[in-house]
Formats: structure tokens, sequence, C-alpha cells
């Protein structure tokens, strides 16, 4: 606070009435200088990220049947290499023909190299299998912590303006609530700084939005002591992303279809009931109409409020694409395809499908061609031999006759 002063001016964290001092006079209060402690546990998290990839999730793989798809190899061109690595990943059709003139291939040989490029780039499904795997465990301790923690402190949302202690800054942290928030930001900021390493989807930048957002949110939250509407805001999350996380694992196994089907099933309920129910009619409406009963608004107030609707336009955006794939799994019986789609679109994928589909025709036309270079090879020994037979059958009957006439 004495490095930046007027950054951490009551008036702006605080209700009014309400000073620094009044906090510090309790007996455990939250001190900004507590979320310093966040950054080495989120490296702690990432190195025992490493740990975990190499050591507990490869067994996992194993038991749930997790296999890669097959890549094609890619035939060594310069030219298409820096093309692909300095220009572009998807080269236009103007790009194709002049690439046919440098590099002497049609436009389908160009075409299927891009495609096989662009796949070996793909993370596998080890990768993604990790990724869930890790982030599964995480949830799910962190939910069964945070609902550890509702129960031991005892916090109650009864609406009542009288009873508003989720929104009252004037109360003493639990070191469950300390700890709490330590992992949980902590593991928002290790998510953060892997966010370039890990797998991109088409959500790619709202999922960045999202933690920013998050981070922000549980550090002022921390900071001016709303520590218990923050832990129920952090558990209605958790309650149903390692159930997201557990449908992602099974979906990367092999034999797992029924399981995966009824996990997202579950998740969908619970996210739908969680983030577009309970969060917008409990949290919000807790925050941003009910405390206006007993607090005036100030700085705080909107910047705390905002974040919250971030993450409910956030909570509306993914809803519509969980929606999308409970219709696909309504019509279809099962889950095709993620809507955000791993790695860049799903319209890349269909590429690749229909690639794959036009490789096995000109796999066809090579058979059919080497068959009827056989076929042909057998119908001219057989004539050779027709015929050497017929020229010796045609050489006895002269001799036979030349020995009549004799």
């Amino acid at each position: 606070m004495d490095l930046l002063p007027d950054l951490w001016r009551h008036e702006y964290w605080l209700p009014p009435g309400i000073t620094w001092r009044d906090m510090e006079q309790m007996q455990e209060c939250p001190r900004p200088r507590d979320l310093l402690f966040t950054l080495p546990l989120a490296l702690g998290f990432i190195v025992l990220r490493l740990v975990f990839d190499r050591v507990v999730a490869p067994p996992l793989g194993r038991y749930v049947g997790l296999r890669n798809r097959l890549r094609m190899a890619v035939a060594p061109s310069t030219k298409l290499e820096s093309f692909y690595t300095q220009q572009n990943r998807q080269p236009s059709q103007s790009d194709i023909i002049s690439l046919m003139a440098q590099c002497d291939k049609t436009q389908r040989q160009i075409e299927t190299w891009f495609r096989h490029r662009r796949n070996q780039d793909r993370p596998s499904y080890t990768k993604r299998f990790c990724e869930a795997c890790w982030r599964f465990f995480f949830y799910l301790i962190a939910f069964l912590a945070g609902l550890a923690t509702l129960i031991n402190v005892g916090i109650s949302m009864n609406h009542n303006p009288s009873d508003l202690r989720c929104v009252n800054p004037l109360q003493p942290i639990e070191r469950a609530h300390f700890w709490y928030y330590q992992l949980e930001l902590g593991f928002y900021l290790s998510l953060l700084l892997c966010v370039s390493v890990d797998v991109k989807r088409k959500d790619f930048k709202e999922q960045v939005i999202h933690h920013i957002a998050t981070i922000f949110l549980l550090g002022f939250s921390y900071c001016s002591n709303y520590v218990r509407i923050g832990t129920l805001v952090m558990l209605l999350h958790d309650s149903s992303d390692f159930l997201l996380e557990s449908a992602k694992m099974f979906n990367y196994g092999t034999g797992w279809r029924k399981t995966c089907d009824t996990l997202f099933v579950i998740f969908a309920a619970v996210f739908l009931v969680t983030r577009l129910v309970v969060f917008p009619s409990k949290i919000i409406h807790t925050t941003l109409v009910l405390s206006m009963e007993v607090f005036e608004p100030f700085a705080g107030y909107y910047f705390f409020n905002i974040l919250l609707m971030v993450l409910q336009a956030l909570h509306v955006f993914w809803a519509v694409l969980i929606l999308r794939m409970a219709n696909k799994f309504l019509f279809l019986g099962k889950l095709d395809k993620d809507e955000r789609s791993d790695e860049e679109s799903e319209l890349e994928e269909e590429e690749d499908d229909k690639g794959e589909g036009e490789e096995k025709e000109e796999e066809g036309e090579c058979c059919w061609e080497r068959s009827k270079d056989a076929l042909n090879s057998k119908l001219k020994m057989l004539s050779k031999s027709f015929v050497l037979k017929n020229l010796t059958n045609h050489r006895a009957a002269i001799v036979s006759k030349m020995r009549k006439a004799r």
C-alpha cells in the first residue's frame, strides 16, 4: 500500500464509512501482500503439472485405452515448408497456383501436403488427455475443499438485508478461506502463464478473458474482504468444471462412449442450472441489488459487479455451445465433436476428413492401376503362350503331313 498510496485509497476498495484502519482492527483480516504468495504457488503448480503429465497421466491414459491418431508423413519440401512457417498455414487459391509453378506439383498434392503438415502441428490426444486429467483432479479437489469450507464456516445466502454476511467486509477471514483463495488464485495464474502452450480451441480468446476476469475478481474480493461471496462464486464454477474435464478424459479413451455421454448430460444440467440460474439470481442479485440496501455505491462496487457481468456473458456464450452439443446428442444419439473444437476450427477437422476420403480414393485408383497393369501382363503372357501353342500345333501338323507324304 505504501508503494501506490493513490491506488489503495479506501474509497476505491471499501464501502463508504469503512477504512483500512477499521479492517486492521480485526484479529484476522486479509492483507493485499498475502496475494504475493500466489506467484510462487503458480510456478509450483506448473512444476507439479509437468510431473503429473509424466507420472500420473500415462497410466490413466492406458487404463482408458488412449490412442493417438495416425499422422501421415510429409514429404520434405523447402519451398512449401518456408511458405507454411513464414506466410500462411492455409494457402489461398492464388498461393497454390504460385506454389504449383515453383514446386512442380499438382494442386491436389500441394493441398494434401499442407493438410498433413497442419495435422502434424496439432496436439496429440495424449496432450489433450493430460490437460483434461490435470484440470479434473484440481477442480474436483477445489470443489470438495470449497464445499468443506462452506460447511465449516457456515455461510448463509439469506437475502435478508440485515444478514448479508457474504458482502460485509467487517468480518475476520477464516484460515480455510485464506488457503482456498491462495490455491484458486495460484491455479488460475498458472493457467494464464501456460495459455500459449495449452491446447487452443475456438474459444481461446474467451478462455483468456475468463482467466483474467477471474484473477482480478478473486484479487479484488480478497483485498476488500468479500471472500465469502468469492467463495460462493468459485464453488459454483468448480461444481461443473470437474464434470466437463472427466467427460473429456473418457472421450479421448476407447470404449467409454456411454460413460462420456452420461457425464456430458450431467455436466450440461449442472452448468445450465448453476451458471444461468443460481449465479445471476443469487450471486449477482445479492452484490448488485441487495447490497445497496446496506451500503452506498462506491468504485469497488461497480468494478466487482462488472467482472461478475463479464463472467455471466461468458456463461451465456458457453451455454449456447453446450446446447448445440445437446441438440446433436438428442438427434444423433451420441456426442460427435466438441463445439469448441480442438486446435483451430471444426471446418479444418471436416477438411481433414474430406482429405482422408480423397486419399482413400487416390489409393483406390492406384490399386486399380496396379491391378490393371498386372491383368494386362497376365493377358500378354496368356496370349504369348496361346500363340506359341498354336505355332507348336501348326508345326506338328505340318510334320505329320510330311511324314504321310513320304
